[in-house]
């Protein structure tokens, strides 16, 4: 993952030639940290993306469907206030470092015309989006806001003039010549690839590895030739974006011949960044919302495990229940042998067939009486408990079957899912519910479960909480559709919405319900398949819990491409 400031050069490149002239329709702020601007140039409409995000900021076209909240920010009011309607004049990099400078040409309150620049500076937790007046340089305000107290170059706070990051001395590789290139490097140091990423802005050590491989053993004009071959490169906008798909996941804008493995070409650098990015954001967002559930739920199935512990000790003592009756029943008959004070005594067995004679322990300060009654207690208690433990265990099962589901529910989550799976632990007495700020009643909404469509372009619904669950086969669903579900496996419910889909479709949903179960990673996954008709949920049990009959079954090895295949609409 290399957005360094080549990567910066070739996106920069791409998007003034696909925006320039552009018009902006609509901008949208999905998350505290991105953008969503809607272009409209050439009777074509572009979503182009912005984050700050600290560890995914970017800028790219994309195609990914975002949820937008009810309630825009005051950041995004902002945003509309001056830049809806306008157009984009220009999106130029500073030299060469990880800055983006977008104009656009708008008018102000009174009608005269006015440039305001977008700056995007992606440069890790520092990102920043940043509104600036073109004419006065003044911040109008930012995505992100940096007082003096956390920053005392540069203050990024609305109403501040405008400054730039500070100059870390670095030169710009694509203003100097080979000689000058070789000149600020010292070649009996060594590490000649560290020492590239030091002296010249933009440069990562992916690149700089990259002419260190191509210069080989060779001597300094080995390295001019390779630093000048790969600079005629980026000043001829000759891009070739690929991500790696080994190990550890990667991209860059060059070929380039130290990255061994798998690689998929892309036309475009925005379809480049789009691909390698969908998802990773908002998973990472939803790793930190659900970090404390998982927690959570993890410490529930770890003390239902040490119930169950305790649980099958009490049912190895209740096996002894009978022992007990029989100590008792030999006492009784040979009270006359025991005192007040005895801690055992010897009985004839009458229950053995060779009359065998038997030590029973006392409680030294209880009576002979005393002592037969506490054993018949133990027997009976044990005798109860047995019955007891059995149906507590079985309910324990159930819980960790549920909280199972509930935790695998979580791994394949969005980020909106989060939210509606809190709310149904705060139902189900495992979580306190939040006190509201206000007494105005929250509004009551659908569960909304995902949307896939078959190859036919039937449409495929996946419940990704047991909230979507219930909602999907209890209500939306009707009686003679198809419903499918991992077999003795927890995951989500899938529900085609045709009463005699394809065979095709059919392995298609059973492909979606394979891919949201816990056996996502497994090969030949059992998917019981119904009609919604034959799926009941008993009384009393837990969200998300049905039972079903007259199924068949589908196996099938789940394959992820099919959540990309099938998301979008045919």
């Amino acid at each position: 993952m290399v957005f360094d400031g080549i990567v910066t050069r070739a996106i920069t490149h791409e998007l003034h030639h696909e925006m320039a002239s552009g018009r902006v329709l609509k901008i949208y702020q999905p998350t505290d940290t991105e953008l969503l601007f809607t272009i409209r140039k050439f009777g074509t409409n572009k979503q182009l993306l912005i984050s700050a995000h600290s560890s995914y900021a970017r800028i790219h076209f994309t195609t990914d469907t975002y949820e937008n909240p009810t309630e825009p920010s005051m950041y995004c009011m902002m945003l509309r206030k001056y830049l809806n309607g306008s157009f984009i004049e220009s999106v130029e990099q500073m030299k060469n470092e990880r800055i983006i400078h977008i104009h656009f040409q708008t008018k102000n309150e009174i009608g005269d015309q006015s440039v305001k620049t977008l700056i995007v500076e992606l440069m890790g937790k520092h990102s920043n989006i940043i509104l600036v007046d073109q004419e006065r340089q003044v911040i109008l305000e930012s995505i992100k806001h940096v007082s003096s107290a956390h920053n005392r170059h540069r203050a990024i706070l609305p109403g501040n003039t405008y400054v730039q990051p500070p100059n870390q001395g670095k030169y710009n590789p694509l203003t100097i010549d080979g000689d000058a290139f070789i000149r600020k490097l010292d070649f009996n140091a060594g590490k000649l690839d560290q020492q590239i990423v030091n002296t010249y802005m933009g440069i990562s050590p992916v690149l700089a590895k990259e002419i260190v491989v191509q210069a080989g053993l060779g001597k300094t004009d080995a390295f001019k030739d390779a630093f000048t071959k790969i600079q005629q490169q980026i000043l001829e906008h000759q891009y070739e974006p690929f991500i790696t798909r080994n190990k550890k996941e990667g991209f860059y804008v060059l070929p380039l011949s130290s990255k061994d493995g798998e690689k998929e070409c892309f036309n475009s650098v925005s379809s480049m960044l789009d691909t390698f990015y969908s998802g990773k954001a908002e998973r990472d967002r939803v790793k930190q919302k659900a970090g404390d559930l998982l927690r959570f739920l993890t410490n529930e199935q770890k003390k239902n495990k040490r119930k169950l512990v305790k649980l099958d000790k009490t049912l190895e003592q209740a096996k002894n229940a009978d022992r007990y009756q029989r100590d008792g029943e030999l006492l009784t008959a040979h009270m006359h042998l025991v005192e007040k004070g005895d801690k055992e005594v010897e009985v004839i067995d009458y229950y053995d067939p060779d009359q065998a004679k038997r030590t029973i322990t006392l409680n030294e300060n209880k009576t002979p009486s005393e002592n037969a009654q506490a054993l018949f207690k133990k027997y009976h208690k044990l005798k109860t408990s047995k019955q007891m433990v059995e149906e507590e265990k079985k309910k324990t099962y159930q819980e960790m079957e549920y909280l199972d589901q509930v935790i695998e529910q979580i791994d394949t989550a969005r980020e909106q899912d989060i939210e509606e799976i809190r709310e149904e632990l705060q139902e189900q007495g495992y979580l306190k519910k939040r006190q509201a700020k206000t007494k105005a009643k929250k509004k009551v909404t659908k569960p909304v479960p995902e949307t896939f469509y078959a190859s036919d372009g039937t449409e495929i619904l996946v419940g990704k909480n047991n909230k979507q669950n219930e909602y999907l086969t209890n209500r939306l669903a009707r009686k003679d559709e198809v419903w499918l579900h991992t077999k003795d496996i927890p995951g989500s419910h899938v529900v085609i919405r045709s009463t005699n889909p394809s065979e095709d479709t059919l392995l298609e949903a059973a492909q979606l319900a394979a891919n949201f179960s816990k056996s996502k990673h497994s090969s030949s996954v059992p998917v019981d398949y119904t009609l919604i008709r034959h799926v009941k949920k008993p009384n009393g049990a837990k969200p998300g819990f049905v039972t079903y009959d007259n199924q068949k079954t589908l196996f099938v090895t789940p394959d992820q491409s099919y959540l990309t295949k099938l998301k979008a609409k045919p």
